[in-house]
């Protein structure tokens, strides 16, 4: 389905700010619908001498007449009515056909000036037929709808210059108060009655000012002095919170009354408190977590100087490089609000770790990264974290021997929609030929083979390079079978 801006453009010839105009008028109207209880819809006229329906709104407080969706649908019976309101610029009622329903519907047709001039029309559409007599508060809420037909037909409605997002504010069902132009109350919905006695006002609010109530006014005050909508939200008592939007109503630039919306959103804030909370504490356990891993490593280290054999004294160097390894994920984490964590921040560090812990003068390697990771849940980073350590280790130990020239090894991070692509390259001695990696019995290689095919549900090869390996990397002409590509998979 088109958007308004897109159905305005094609179809009409209505300058920027006049569709501007229009599409704030949209982000209010829901506003609009509630209060009128019937579906709204926009007509603009057409460069065809047509009228087009470029959008359309349902009432959350009363029932649709229209099952379909018929913006972008031309107007068909509507059209005198909408001539007439949009040439005379005054506000129109007459009845329509729908197919929907056995008699006629009522259309009030309202002219949507901007600039001194009107450019679309905004109708209300609604069936006629209706069991009942209207009540206190139906008669209340209509009324309110008709004084901002008014402003739309004055041309001060939707307002003008910055406004405060209306997506999050309280709406009609959450509860009303009608004020006057002194801001005393002149109705308060029922939800509204029961904001103000679970904030321990119980006397009559209709006739008195609210902080002659001892409630909040502040929002009040800005909006008639501003003669803007107002969004606050504000502790009302220690135990009650509440959001509230006031909009101003005008008449010939003055104010002549507001309406104030009310949502109870204490239980809201407990939770966005309880979730802080959480957050901040398995920030704290990850950090904990870290340091004791490095306390680990730290005795790991001072066990390895009493050693003698070689073997050993490999054995633990490895062990406390692969805890440095978890350690640094769980630093991302102690940093990073959530359970999740960009990959590429943990990439980076390990790629330094590398360099100081496997690289030598006589064999000097350079490590780098190319491309983004994402972001990755912890239960992913840390396993994959450890791959591409020992990845690292392989790549040094088997294609950069002591004595030798060094090289380069990269890093690529490749992400898709729901996997994540690794490739470890690197430019020094090829791969065996009669390598296979399912029969890999280092400890290495087979932690990696473990952690990706079982723990990680991915998979993996390894192979000796190909000239475009290496140009897509940027370690220039290599010959066909030197250095070694791997290539991971992961799903996340």
């Amino acid at each position: 389905m088109a958007t308004l801006g897109e159905l305005c453009r094609q179809h009409t010839s209505l300058t920027r700010d006049e569709i501007n105009h229009l599409k704030q008028l949209v982000s209010e109207w829901g506003l609009l619908a509630d209060l009128c209880f019937a579906d709204l819809l926009l007509y603009v006229p057409s460069t065809d001498s047509e009228w087009l329906i470029v959008a359309q709104v349902r009432p959350a407080t009363g029932q649709t007449i229209y099952l379909t969706d018929y913006v972008g649908v031309p107007a068909d019976n509507e059209r005198p009515l909408l001539a007439a309101a949009f040439e005379t610029g005054e506000i129109r009622e007459g009845e329509i056909a729908v197919d929907q329903l056995p008699e006629p519907a009522r259309m009030l047709a309202i002219p949507v000036r901007c600039g001194g001039r009107p450019i679309a029309v905004l109708s209300r559409e609604w069936s006629s037929r209706t069991g009942r007599q209207l009540g206190e508060l139906e008669r209340t809420y209509l009324g309110i709808f008709q004084r901002f037909a008014a402003m739309i037909a004055e041309g001060s409605f939707p307002f003008h210059g910055l406004v405060g997002d209306s997506s999050a504010a309280p709406r009609v069902g959450d509860g009303v108060m009608v004020l006057d132009e002194e801001a005393r109350v002149r109705y308060a919905s029922p939800n509204a009655v029961s904001a103000l006695h679970r904030v321990g006002i119980s006397a009559n609010a209709v006739g008195m000012r609210l902080a002659e109530l001892g409630f909040n006014d502040s929002p009040v005050r800005l909006a008639y002095e501003d003669r803007m909508p107002v969004i606050e939200e504000f502790e009302q008592t220690p135990s009650v919170t509440l959001l509230s939007r006031c909009m101003p109503i005008l008449a010939g630039g003055e104010v002549t009354g507001g309406v104030l919306l009310l949502r109870d959103v204490t239980e809201v804030r407990k939770r966005d408190k309880l979730l802080l909370s959480k957050d901040a504490t398995i920030r704290e356990i990850h950090h904990r977590v870290k340091n004791n891993l490095q306390t680990i490593s730290s005795l790991l280290r001072l066990q390895g100087r009493r050693l003698e054999s070689p073997e050993a004294k490999a054995a633990v160097a490895e062990s406390v490089r692969r805890i440095r390894t978890i350690a640094l994920v769980h630093e991302t984490l102690s940093r990073e609000p959530g359970d999740d964590v960009a990959f590429l921040e943990i990439v980076r560090p390990l790629l330094r770790l590398a360099e100081e812990g496997l690289q030598s003068p006589d064999r000097p390697v350079r490590f780098t990264v190319q491309g983004n990771g994402g972001r990755l849940p912890s239960t992913i980073a840390t396993p994959l974290s450890v791959v591409l350590t020992e990845l690292l280790q392989n790549a040094v130990d088997h294609g950069f021997p002591e004595g030798s020239s060094g090289g380069d090894v990269v890093v690529q991070l490749n992400p898709t929609e729901d996997h994540l692509n690794i490739r470890v390259i690197n430019d020094g001695r090829g791969l065996d030929s009669r390598f296979e990696l399912n029969k890999a019995t280092g400890l290495g290689l087979s932690i990696v083979r473990t952690l990706v095919t079982t723990e990680l549900a991915g998979s993996i090869t390894m192979r000796a390079g190909m000239p475009e390996d290496f140009a897509a990397a940027g370690l220039g002409d290599q010959p066909k079978g030197a250095g070694t590509v791997v290539d991971l998979t992961v799903p996340i």
